[in-house]
């Protein structure tokens, strides 16, 4: 069903008053992405060890573009994305999925060879703090994946996770970057489809990694098409750039 006109006015003008996005450009906000990633990796998840310093780093971060989500009212943040770009300087190395997925990328599939290695990035260590992973199964989750986009009388929207995914869409959008690389669980790429993501292609076999993931390719104007033909995401994806513009980023 269409959604009908209120309520897609309602889902967006409930972004713009619950949430907003922040670059985290600074060190000072850096520290912040890394903490919050310490809370949901290392002591929620045990993904990672713990570090005395409470804050959770690799060495992919020194050439990532972070972002933060701050819930407005109560300046609480409550999750994070980062985008990993290549280090041109470099030509050995390889982003994170890359090495994660050694060996179970399809050679068919791949289109490295025909991409500039500074036009593309990877998607990674999406965060959400666990107040807000609380509904079945989604403890030992990083991202609550069972959201469901439904709207009507009562809208029930995913704001957490269209927030940081369109936020870094749009800093890739901003850095020139053209193509996004994620590895993720099934049912979140099948969510992005959900939120009109419709250009993502799977580009290897799944692998095991906290789970299985599948590793996918997303061009980045295929996906910024998706959200300003979704009557609902366009409203957010507006307010997302218009937030990030504002910050003096670009």
């Amino acid at each position: 069903h269409a959604p009908d006109r209120r309520s897609v006015s309602a889902i967006g003008e409930g972004f713009r008053t619950k949430f907003e996005v922040i670059p985290a450009f600074t060190d000072e906000l850096k520290e912040e992405v890394y903490r919050l990633r310490h809370s949901v990796y290392c002591e929620d998840l045990k993904w990672e060890p713990v570090r005395p310093s409470g804050l959770e780093s690799d060495e992919d971060d020194a050439h990532s573009v972070h972002i933060l989500l701050r819930h407005v009212a109560t300046r609480e943040n409550v999750g994070c994305v980062r985008m990993v770009l290549t280090r041109l300087q470099d030509p050995h190395y390889r982003l994170p999925f890359e090495r994660v997925c050694d060996g179970k990328l399809d050679p068919a599939g791949m289109v490295f060879d025909s991409l500039s290695r500074d036009k593309v990035a990877e998607i990674s260590r999406l965060a959400v703090i666990s107040n807000y992973r609380r509904r079945q199964g989604e403890a030992k989750r990083a991202a609550p994946t069972s959201q469901i986009l439904s709207t009507g009388a009562q809208p029930r929207f995913p704001y957490i996770l269209v927030g940081l995914y369109v936020g870094i869409v749009v800093m890739a959008k901003l850095r020139a970057i053209e193509t996004l690389f994620v590895l993720t669980e099934p049912r979140l790429a099948q969510h992005f489809k959900k939120v009109g993501v419709t250009e993502i292609k799977q580009i290897g076999s799944p692998v095991e990694h906290r789970g299985m993931r599948i590793p996918s390719l997303m061009p980045v104007d295929g996906i910024i098409s998706g959200f300003c033909m979704n009557p609902v995401i366009r409203p957010i994806y507006d307010s997302i750039y218009d937030q990030i513009s504002s910050t003096g980023y670009v």
